[in-house]
């Protein structure tokens, strides 16, 4: 049974607000449970852990007084901590007063800089461990690609694979040399040959020698991207797209120029899946992608993604190089994230690129429909993108917070109480703006 099935019997609407719920629930968690453990380590008693806000439906006291609770609406959640007025970690001066220096030093309040500091720069932290320990077990599970390059499993296509084996150690592919991947995307966009079948120069069992073999990269589509055309449109793993408004396609670089062209217009697609034809129509969707250089560009998109004709074969990966891939892959997200939003700014990009929370959710259940590794994959880049917008210097957000503590830090006192009342209504405004702005492109865009 796969991941999906679980919830089969459920319409598509329950099924997508479930696992959304699943996945705002998981990054909040980890989040609200960087700022509680690194607050107690730190001395700071918090009153309250709550996943989810409004009516409580179960909780209890822990041994430090803690009060663990779940809430109606599981959308977020907080921490309170001794001495905060609200679940913002506003000042709470009534409660405040009165209170001895010891009991002062076990408030958020009245802690130490760099206690507060910790705590609070704890949750966006934690939301990036996430991603790199969910990153790198991927990695571990799936491994990395063997050198030098092997055949893993060779795929089933239309036309036949010819002889190509798994266990085949390849050397060329019409003459063109190899060297992994690289070689391998290298002799691809050297190789546009409308033939089924191409010569391979491989090693089996020692010995050197030549055998037909499938197109290098067919129009075979090895993943849909969920929220894409090719999702709407009904395509699914292991198609292969053997014609476009009734032009053959040998090769998967065929396509892109013809979805260029087409600017959105329907597309007839004839599809291969298992052994059978079936027609389909889509219509491509327009993107802002990231660009090599830091930059973007605007492309028209069916949601695929295209592969080999054979799987290489991968090799183990141990947790040194499975938590270096996983920071490397945290990093990427924060580091297109942060373009997408300047170029946003800065007018070059559509702010269709947002998503608010209808599109995080409609997106959470197609990741999940698509299998545990895509869902478990959805919310490591879900949870990256949390934490980074948590260190927005935003008041009320994580990193507003901290712009006040380095505010404390080079002037020696804490800002003015009436200052920061103001603008946390003010980062309030700014962060309800930004929700608004995401709904409004989930209805529109």
């Amino acid at each position: 049974m796969d991941f999906s099935s679980i919830f089969s019997s459920l319409g598509g609407g329950v099924f997508t607000l479930i696992a959304f719920v699943v996945v705002i629930s998981v990054i909040v968690a980890i989040h609200e449970y960087g700022h509680y453990i690194v607050g107690r380590w730190s001395g700071i008693y918090a009153d309250v852990f709550s996943l989810g806000f409004g009516k409580v439906l179960f909780s209890r006291v822990d041994r430090h007084g803690t009060k663990w609770q779940v809430a109606a609406l599981p959308f977020g959640g907080y921490v309170k901590f001794r001495g905060d007025a609200d679940a913002a970690s506003g000042k709470d001066g009534e409660a405040m007063v009165g209170l001895s220096d010891a009991e002062l030093r076990h408030t958020m309040h009245g802690a130490p800089l760099w206690a507060r500091t910790a705590t609070v720069a704890a949750g966006p932290l934690f939301n990036f461990a996430l991603s790199i320990l969910i990153f790198a077990g991927l990695a571990m599970s799936v491994g990395v690609e063997k050198s030098p390059l092997t055949v893993g499993e060779v795929i089933e296509l239309p036309a036949g694979t010819g002889d190509l084996r798994a266990g085949d150690v390849l050397l060329s592919v019409e003459g063109l040399s190899l060297d992994g991947s690289e070689g391998l995307r290298t002799t691809f966009d050297a190789l546009k040959t409308n033939s089924a079948l191409l010569s391979y120069e491989i090693t089996r069992d020692g010995q050197e020698m030549t055998v037909l073999g499938p197109q290098l990269q067919p129009a075979l589509v090895s993943a849909v991207s969920p929220d894409s055309a090719a999702y709407e449109a009904g395509l699914e793993e292991g198609d292969v797209i053997l014609s476009i408004n009734e032009e053959p396609i040998s090769y998967f670089g065929q396509l892109i120029p013809i979805v260029e062209a087409s600017a959105g217009a329907p597309l007839n697609l004839m599809v291969w899946r298992a052994g059978a034809e079936m027609p389909f129509v889509l219509n491509a969707q327009r993107r802002d992608l990231p660009t090599a250089d830091g930059g973007f560009e605007t492309r028209w998109l069916m949601g695929i993604s295209g592969r080999y004709a054979f799987t290489p074969l991968n090799e183990a990966v141990g947790p040194v190089e499975g938590l270096t891939l996983g920071f490397n892959a945290t990093k990427r997200v924060i580091t297109q994230s942060l373009s997408g939003m300047y170029h946003m700014v800065a007018g070059k990009i559509s702010t269709c690129n947002i998503s608010g929370p209808i599109g995080i959710a409609k997106v959470s259940g197609q990741a999940a429909q698509g299998g545990i590794s895509d869902f478990i994959s959805f919310i490591a880049v879900i949870s990256t993108a949390i934490g980074l917008m948590n260190l927005f210097p935003i008041p009320v957000l994580d990193g507003g917070h901290l712009v006040f503590y380095a505010y404390e830090a080079i002037f020696r006192k804490p800002p003015n109480d009436t200052w920061v009342r103001g603008l946390m209504t003010i980062g309030l405004g700014l962060i309800l703006s930004l929700m608004a702005l995401g709904l409004f492109t989930d209805l529109v865009c």
